[in-house]
């Protein structure tokens, strides 16, 4: 992405250019935003979280930032915009040419192909939309959504404006498919070249006007997804209960799922609504109000101490962790869920429990091959009697194990769960321990 052209579209929100990537933040307010609005410094933090992971992994860090953003919004971004959610989205390049789509809130990715268009909304889902897409053949837009819900349409044709780096006012981002003629390299990624807080005014980008007369290669057809079909998360926001069409995050993948029917759609959407962070355990609260494991001396959201001393309270329990795919795929665990080549038209299903769809060749799948449980405050796997088994394996070993149908396991982290051919490793969704 750091050699395509960024056509920055006219607002009163705040875009950046960082490392190859594009992120979008939304200015809640009716004057404009300045150096210390949350949405700026919010900006600031996200940029500097896309500059590290572009140095970890500089071909194609998409998976990374999706990683750091979701602990970035648990950890981040209450003290930035406390009791205000923070509507953001990030572009960056994936593996293979694809593109990286982290959304969170009103704000939408726009992937414009030869003769159709995608949308994904930060807003139908319950936290995030984490998404890694085939590069469009015209154009992928970041817009945040106006008080009405609505996006604008692309134009149909490209303007001269080129966002080359750093911090501009707009209301979105067009990066269009090619880049045309050579441009002034980008600045290094580094931590000294992280936008800088400035005074009044808003500091701007250097943009460069061109236009843009050279041939347009031919387009690159895309696979169709529809918006309904992008996966979400079931962690709440804090705000009223959202709509989400699908209950945890997805990342990757090739094969699109099938649009599933009205009947199975509703379904999908009274469940998310119904186990949306609604849960209540006994438990801990850290310094910052969060509920935290009464277990863990660090606070389950955001890795601060938690004093051990207080006494038990009735708390909403918040997501217990992720379970990361063998291509990065993220599922955000914040409700019982059901894994499997076709889980949607499962019994588990019809019981409540999310479906997650997992693309498998081998043909060892079972169509609801296994179910992920929250009891308390762990999460635990069980094998429905699968035909060929789930197996699992703890950190530091090297064997599997076979589970025993139908007896639950309690992971830990770091362990590895095998249905088929593909590999789920279940990690925390908090930060690493505060000071770690």
């Amino acid at each position: 992405m750091k050699d395509r052209q960024v056509e920055v579209v006219v607002g009163n929100h705040a875009v950046a250019r960082v490392a190859g990537a594009v992120v979008l933040v939304a200015h809640r307010g009716p004057a404009q935003p300045t150096a210390e609005s949350p949405a700026v410094i919010a900006l600031e933090s996200l940029a500097e979280l896309v500059r590290d992971a572009a140095e970890q992994q500089p071909d194609a860090p998409g998976a990374l930032v999706a990683r750091h953003a979701t602990r970035w919004l648990m950890k981040h971004a209450e003290q930035i915009s406390p009791g205000v959610p923070i509507d953001f989205g990030i572009l960056s390049a994936a593996e293979h040419g694809g593109v990286a789509i982290f959304l969170h809130g009103a704000v939408t990715a726009v992937l414009a192909g030869a003769d159709r268009i995608e949308r994904y909304r930060g807003s139908d889902a319950a936290f995030t939309v984490d998404r890694v897409a085939s590069a469009p053949g015209r154009a992928v837009a970041l817009f945040i959504d106006d008080a009405e819900g609505r996006v604008p349409e692309l134009p149909a044709d490209r303007g001269i404006g080129w966002l080359v780096e750093g911090i501009a006012q707009a209301s979105g981002a067009i990066v269009w498919s090619d880049g045309g003629r050579a441009r002034t390299p980008e600045r290094a990624p580094s931590r000294e070249a992280a936008p800088q807080r400035a005074q009044h005014p808003l500091p701007t980008a250097r943009i460069d006007p061109e236009p843009r007369l050279e041939p347009r290669p031919e387009p690159i057809p895309t696979p169709h997804v529809t918006a309904t079909e992008a996966p979400t998360s079931m962690l709440d926001s804090g705000a009223e209960p959202p709509d989400p069409h699908q209950a945890l995050t997805q990342v990757g993948g090739t094969n699109p799922a099938p649009r599933p029917d009205p009947d199975l759609q509703r379904r999908l959407e009274a469940t998310a609504k119904a186990t949306a962070l609604t849960v209540k355990v006994l438990g801990f609260k850290c310094a910052r109000a969060h509920p935290s494991d009464p277990r863990s001396a660090f606070c389950t959201v955001c890795g601060m101490p938690v004093d051990q001393t207080q006494a038990v309270i009735e708390v909403v329990r918040p997501p217990l962790g992720m379970l990361i795919l063998d291509d990065g795929m993220t599922y955000m665990l914040a409700a019982d869920a059901v894994l499997g080549r076709d889980p949607e038209h499962s019994e588990a299903a019809q019981r409540g429990l999310i479906p997650l769809k997992i693309d498998d060749s081998s043909g060892g799948m079972s169509r609801a091959h296994a179910e992920i449980h929250m009891v308390n405050w762990d999460v635990t796997v069980v094998d429905r009697g699968s035909t060929n088994g789930t197996r699992t394996r703890l950190p530091g070993y090297r064997d599997w194990v076979r589970l025993t149908p139908n007896q639950p396991m309690i992971l830990v982290q770091g362990t590895e769960v095998m249905i088929g051919n593909r590999v789920l490793r279940f990690e925390p969704a908090a930060p690493p321990p505060f000071g770690g």
